[in-house]
């Protein structure tokens, strides 16, 4: 779930939690670990090509010219003891076979949806939900975009009872730090309910 280490200056036992931020293929991942890191971002993105026109499906993203191809990897503090460490993972079909690897150890998920493209986070959605990770789905609300409501978007995507729906801008840092505090209460619940459900 995280690690934990002492801090020999102060000796206060700090908490590092995973956490990976996923979706469809442009939708704002790495922009919101860009976002909300207090360091600077690790980006693994190169330049669209001609070739990945083939299987990139770029619809709706005309003016994005590169793309994520292993992970954005950032960091932030949510309070004192409390860091939340970002992997970023790629959005297209042909580097999936990376989110086993970062899913390891993870507490939870960040969806990020664009109800333009409502459908590219289904497979994230299906990736999460069968492996039990605990996931929000946050809406990135694009410019001209039609407002949709957190029970429309929850409703469109079929979510499990409960599945927290959250709006957002994912350019925003505040807005992104609201996400994650939302998702890592929501995981907290979630294993704590496992826990008691596995010595009840």
């Amino acid at each position: 779930m995280g690690t934990e280490h002492s801090d020999a200056v102060g000796d206060t036992t700090a908490l590092a939690l995973k956490i990976l931020v996923a979706g469809g293929f442009g939708v704002g991942k790495t922009t919101l670990v860009g976002a909300v890191s207090e360091i600077r971002p690790l980006r693994t993105e190169e330049l669209l090509s001609e070739a990945g026109q083939l299987v990139d499906d770029t619809d709706g993203v005309d003016q994005k010219v590169t793309t994520t191809v292993a992970m954005d990897f950032g960091r932030i503090t949510i309070r004192s003891g409390l860091s939340l460490y970002l992997f970023g993972t790629p959005g297209q079909d042909r580097f999936w076979f990376l989110w086993d690897e970062l899913s390891q150890g993870a507490l939870g998920a960040v969806v990020l949806a664009d109800t333009r493209r409502l459908e590219d986070c289904f497979p994230a959605v299906d990736y999460f939900e069968h492996r039990r990770i605990p996931f929000v789905v946050a809406v990135n609300c694009f410019a001209g975009a039609r407002a949709h409501g957190a029970h429309d978007v929850s409703r469109a995507l079929d979510l499990d009872r409960g599945t927290p729906v959250v709006l957002c801008d994912a350019r925003d840092r505040d807005s992104g730090k609201e996400v994650l505090i939302r998702l890592v209460e929501y995981a907290g619940r979630m294993h704590t309910a496992r826990l008691l459900d596995s010595v009840g």
